[in-house]
């Protein structure tokens, strides 16, 4: 079941936590996450107990007070969390990829003020990019932040925002308004209870419900200078440079929804019986579970690739690109081929593949829809 192949050798710590992160979610987060899907309550009811796990701080350097995970024990965790709670997975995926941002791109007071506590529930995020008319194109975005006096007065509204109800900590792409440059970008760190930030709750979700996503506005809010993360102009680039690698985290959510499908497949076809045997000794149920199994492991060796590469300090897009576009593209495979080899019982809700059916969509959509990945591994391609 994890993502690490059978063949590489982790440290004992690194297989101890991968392997505690498995058994809680199996154990607590399960229940929880199909609770969530109903619409009793969301994971930011159990953030307390994430970062009791050390879950909120895993990629922050130990000298910080994280646990400075690699990237590839991180994609192991991610995958992990996702077979039991794919809303889990997404909520501890922001929130890190905000903290990630910080490490490299923010000033020693966001350092010394917010990074050093970053595992605490207390200081959960969000990040803010895609608007109304602003997804896959970030540099139509039109929120704005006007240079003042000891800082930066941002105006406008972000959509689809992971994390938006509860965080303290909003990481906010904004066009700078500056006369003699229109297409200059800055990445502000808005805090929670600043004047003029309002925040609304997107009902109706597809699926993922355990994870609560928002709509935030800003109107003339304050952030003052400090809370400039890198340099004025480096707001696209702050941005793009975490997608590329939190999409690697996504390719895990989805190779964890994945994973949850092939044993619900695989459990039903032992048991369910027609025409007087099993139906996993039919040959169209049995190519539905080999060509999920494939697939499966290939999603997982292209995410280890990646998440290697970037450990290695050699990141590379095409890579990223191209484990979360077949990842993502996987788990919608294998979903559906889990509802149809659960017949009509796997189109109610009490059955949990019609769960993973709903929430596998949304993999091939965010942090860069399937069109978009094609667009940048095809113009990786060509450069070599």
């Amino acid at each position: 079941m994890s993502l690490v192949p059978d063949h590489i050798t982790l440290s004992e710590d690194e297989r101890a936590l991968i392997r505690a992160v498995g058994k809680f979610a199996r154990n607590e987060l399960l229940p929880l996450d199909r609770a969530w899907d109903r619409g009793e309550g969301c994971v930011d009811d159990i953030l307390p107990k994430l970062a009791a796990m050390g879950l909120m701080n895993l990629v922050v350097p130990t000298s910080e007070g994280g646990l400075g995970c690699a990237y590839h024990t991180y994609a192991a965790i991610i995958h992990e969390l996702a077979v039991s709670s794919p809303a889990t997975a997404v909520t501890i995926g922001v929130h890190t990829q905000v903290g990630d941002i910080l490490e490299r791109f923010a000033g020693e007071s966001i350092h010394s003020e917010v990074l050093t506590h970053w595992g605490s529930a207390d200081n959960f995020a969000a990040f803010c990019l895609s608007e109304a008319g602003a997804g896959s194109d970030a540099s139509s975005a039109r929120t704005t932040a006007v240079e003042v006096d000891g800082g930066f007065r941002i105006t406008g509204e972000k959509m689809w925002v992971t994390n938006g109800l509860s965080a303290r900590w909003f990481l906010t792409i904004c066009k700078l308004d500056d006369a003699a440059n229109k297409d200059r970008f800055c990445a502000l760190l808005v805090e929670r209870d600043s004047d003029g930030l309002a925040i609304d709750e997107i009902h109706g979700k597809m699926g993922i419900r355990g994870s609560k996503t928002a709509v935030v506005n800003f109107d003339n809010v304050f952030v003052a200078t400090d809370r400039l993360i890198g340099g004025k102009d480096q707001g696209l680039e702050v941005a793009l440079s975490s997608l590329g690698k939190s999409r690697v985290g996504i390719a895990a959510q989805a190779s964890g929804i994945s994973q949850a499908c092939l044993t619900e497949m695989v459990s039903y076809a032992r048991e369910r019986e027609q025409f007087g045997q099993t139906i996993g000794k039919f040959q169209a149920v049995s190519n539905m579970i080999a060509d999920s199994g494939v697939e499966l492991e290939a999603s997982k060796s292209l995410i280890w690739r990646a998440a290697v590469g970037i450990d290695r300090g050699e990141f590379d897009r095409r890579a990223t690109s191209m484990a979360k576009l077949y990842a993502s593209e996987a788990a919608n495979r294998i979903a559906y081929r889990a509802v149809q080899v659960h017949g009509g019982t796997g189109y109610v809700q009490e059955c949990r593949v019609e769960q993973l059916y709903r929430d596998a969509r949304i993999t091939s959509i965010y942090e860069g829809t399937s069109e978009v990945q094609r667009i940048v591994i095809a113009r990786e391609l060509a450069k070599n």
